[in-house]
């Protein structure tokens, strides 16, 4: 297991503080989805939030050849392990899950416990960034690995990619989404959206082809699903106003105005066409 004591870089710093703060566990375990607290994949505008974020881990699975019983699969910035779970129960997986929040890692233990899966399921303290675990060969190494709108917290994402590659077995397959910015994104609009995140830039479909080719990986393809990404904002966004009184009281107001705003910046961002979000399919020859 990675130290969670050990000195990581700012952004890393800052995701965890956050995710770590009482006003965003409460907020997305009760709001933004409960076990699945990723964008979803919306088959009407006003479809529940945890339906349509369970329905993108039920899609990203069949985008994967070898997920069966006895794959070693790593989710990368697991959450509350939500993905962990269906796979580990749906495909007898075994999952090791790295996320930096020890906050939504003891909420995870508990969640896996009450499942009886903890025995397929690791939830791991630690960053993405260096992950505790040999490089991989043909007999070691993760069969899996999957990540979920989360490797955007990183100020190097390359370096996450790069940890991806070196502990995946070859043959295997890596899955990912994450919201990025699009690729012909005009300089400086998405300016408020990084003030809220703590960030300097966003990675771009590009940029990830890019970097995964010159990494070694095989780009097999990307599907680009920006228009999910505008469904699920306005539906939270739709679910935090509908909710703000009963939230008052459990979570600070300011955090909740503070969380309107900044998804006002995503949806907007998403319908002007300086966002991107889809799922990303790689393989390591």
């Amino acid at each position: 297991m990675m130290d969670s004591n050990k000195t990581q870089p700012a952004a890393v710093e800052t995701a965890r503080d956050y995710y770590n703060s009482e006003d965003a566990d409460h907020f997305y375990s009760t709001i933004w989805g409960g076990e699945d607290i990723h964008i979803g994949l919306y088959e009407s505008v006003d479809e529940p939030i945890n339906v349509a974020s369970h329905r993108t881990v039920q899609t990203m699975a069949k985008y994967i050849p070898e997920l069966k019983s006895g794959s070693v699969l790593l989710d990368l910035g697991s959450g509350y392990c939500g993905a962990a779970r269906y796979l580990a129960k749906a495909y007898g997986v075994q999952v090791k899950a790295v996320n930096l929040s020890e906050v939504e890692n003891q909420r995870a233990r508990e969640l896996n416990a009450a499942a009886h899966l903890s025995e397929k399921i690791q939830v791991i303290d630690g960053s993405f960034e260096s992950l505790p675990f040999t490089s991989a060969d043909e007999s070691t190494g993760f069969d899996v690995i999957w990540s979920q709108d989360a490797i955007l917290h990183s100020a190097q994402r390359e370096q996450v990619l790069a940890e991806a590659y070196r502990v995946l077995k070859p043959g295997g397959h890596f899955v990912f989404t994450d919201p990025m910015q699009a690729d012909d994104c005009p300089a400086g609009v998405l300016q408020p959206i990084l003030d809220r995140i703590h960030l300097s830039s966003l990675g771009s479909p590009d940029y990830y082809r890019q970097v995964a080719a010159r990494l070694g990986f095989d780009v097999i393809r990307f599907d680009d699903l920006t228009q999910q990404l505008i469904n699920h904002y306005q539906r939270v966004l739709d679910e935090t106003e509908k909710h703000t009184g009963e939230l008052t009281g459990k979570i600070d107001p300011a955090y909740i105005e503070r969380m309107k705003t900044g998804l006002n910046y995503w949806i907007d961002g998403g319908r002007n066409g300086y966002l991107a979000w889809g799922i990303f399919l790689l393989h390591k020859p």
